[in-house]
């Protein structure tokens, strides 16, 4: 396979990208429908076999200084996972990749484009493969499976690819400087331009979302010429080694080696994040997860490049609606949404004590907290739904936060276990909505991940929006929604996001969510709050992966 032909294939659809993240509007070529009008009459069976087929086996990836094996992960759905895989020594490993990150980056933008685009594609191809690694390490229910982890998650590596190539391209290959020296010879340099990487790459993984965010770190390390370790989380390592695999192959088949693209797994008994975080080789580092170990990272990997996004407190203000049903029933799939495991669910829920204006007049605070209870409730009571947008709780930890946070408030809707129909086992719990005072702010501006929000009665709309503030600017967040008929209103929220570095969203009381983002038009986190110090995906998130190095010589 020629090392332009990947790019040749795919050049219509890089463009498309591009154009896509200048418009903003829809865009996207991987369908999120898993039709087998789409991807195959057979797609689903031959994933699910794939799937299957490593249960119980070894792994095989190549990487130099394997050294065994590790094994351990488990299924939130409580099937038994028994996959093995390579144990490597990051010190044997990370020279190779650096003696080999030269013939990638001499291969230039285009080649390096291109073989991106391929290992997008194919992973695209595997998309059912991915989804039930996702499903049964994440506890992602199937759908969500399918579309976070599989092409949400290309759509996200997609972005990263266009961005990368945007800003690459920008700089010339070469250039004729001259210089007028009136009646002398004018002053003449030819000069020329390297985009160079900056070194070995990690992207440490997280848990609950081991495709759609690691994606986008790996494909921008990748595309600006870095080789990448990906280093997944110890109980979500199968999707993250299906991927890994994917571009292997690729690679190899591009004529490059295929560890360029590699794995260092561990477990949760014998952690080495913070040994290879600390490389002084790893130059740039993508994480996911918890306030403390991202902000670990921030203060101790100095040698590094560090991208992070955390923990936050996602809020939510009503100060009056139309359709409270609407607003209802909105907000319910937004808490119930994989139990509230996402960086962008909604948390705290602002609402004056004295009631909200509706089109059917006054309402309680309340009626509101149990209007939202009841939508809740009624949204879950078919079992095969529940389960299917429910998910299964990932982490035992989580699971028995959500008893603890039961003292927290005045229980509004209790969360009850369910039985999966399909797997007995399952961790599957809804969510726990309480009722808190605004005075009571240690409770409701703590992060507690899981299917455990907050109604806070505030003394006013004002009120609301200045603890949503307060506790944004303190704590982080990825997602702000308000809920106003009043232009004012909406105008202070404006005002307030642009304060605190967070995304907005008004009003959504029909198929779009407060905690959903769509790749090449919503920016997903700021990097201006606690929550994180990147976005996914803007122009800085991309750049700072490459430097441009120049020389210059008399013509």
């Amino acid at each position: 396979m020629s090392q332009n032909e990947f790019f040749q294939r795919h050049q219509n659809t890089l463009e498309q990208a591009l154009n896509a993240i200048q418009s903003r509007d829809y865009w996207t070529p991987y369908s999120e429908n898993p039709s087998p009008r789409v991807y195959g009459e057979d797609a689903n069976q031959k994933g699910e076999e794939a799937f299957k087929a490593t249960l119980g086996n070894y792994f095989e990836l190549e990487m130099p200084g394997i050294t065994g094996e590790v094994a351990g992960e488990p299924s939130p759905y409580g099937i038994e996972m028994g996959v093995r895989y390579p144990q490597v020594d990051h010190n044997v490993l990370i020279p190779e990749m650096k003696k080999a990150m030269k013939a990638w980056r001499d291969a230039g933008v285009d080649t390096r484009a291109g073989v991106c685009m391929e290992i997008l594609d194919r992973l695209n191809k595997n998309s059912f493969e991915i989804a039930y690694g996702v499903m049964h390490t994440s506890g992602q229910g199937f759908m969500m499976a399918f579309q976070a982890g599989g092409p949400h998650a290309q759509d996200r590596g997609l972005e990263a690819v266009a961005y990368a190539y945007r800003a690459m391209k920008e700089v010339p290959e070469s250039a004729t400087w001259t210089k007028p020296q009136g009646k002398h010879d004018p002053l003449v340099l030819e000069k020329k331009f390297h985009i160079v990487p900056r070194g070995v790459a990690l992207v440490v993984g997280c848990s609950t979302f081991p495709t759609w965010n690691t994606y986008p770190g790996l494909f921008a390390s990748l595309v600006t010429g870095n080789p990448v370790i990906v280093k997944p989380h110890p109980a979500a390592i199968l999707p993250a080694a299906v991927s890994i695999k994917i571009a292997q192959d690729v690679l190899k088949e591009a004529g490059f080696p295929p560890y360029l693209v590699s794995m260092v797994v561990d477990t949760a008994e014998a952690p080495i994040t913070k040994e290879l975080a600390t490389h002084k080789d790893i130059k740039l580092i993508d994480f996911t997860g918890s306030n403390f170990f991202g902000t670990w990272l921030e203060d101790n990997a100095r040698q590094a490049q560090v991208f992070t996004e955390k923990a936050g407190v996602n809020s939510v203000v009503i100060d009056s609606v139309t359709d409270i049903k609407a607003v209802a029933r909105n907000l319910a799939f937004t808490l119930s949404l994989y139990s509230g495991q996402m960086c962008t669910t909604t948390q705290a829920i602002y609402v004056p004590r004295t009631g909200i204006k509706t089109a059917d007049g006054e309402m309680s605070f309340d009626d509101v907290a149990q209007t939202l209870a009841t939508a809740t409730s009624k949204f879950l009571s078919d079992i095969d739904r529940a389960t299917m947008v429910l998910g299964a709780i990932q982490s035992c930890a989580t699971e028995a936060r959500i008893k603890e946070c039961e003292a927290l408030g005045e229980v509004v809707l209790a969360s009850t276990k369910l039985e999966h129909p399909q797997f007995p086992n399952a961790r599957v719990h809804t969510p726990l909505i309480l009722k808190v005072d605004a005075a009571d702010k240690e409770t409701f501006s703590e992060e507690r991940f899981g299917p455990v929000s907050f109604i806070i009665a505030t003394d006013s709309t004002e009120h609301s929006l200045q603890l949503a503030g307060e506790v944004i600017s303190e704590k982080g967040a990825i997602t702000l929604g308000v809920y106003s008929t009043d232009a004012a209103v909406l105008e202070q929220a404006e005002e307030l996001a642009m304060d605190v570095g967070v995304a907005l969203s008004c009003n959504l009381d029909g198929g779009v969510f407060v905690n959903q983002s769509a790749a090449f038009s919503d920016f997903h986190a700021t990097g201006g709050n606690p929550a994180s110090n990147a976005s996914l995906t803007d122009i800085a998130f991309v750049s700072r992966r490459f430097i441009t190095v120049q020389s210059r010589r008399h013509q």
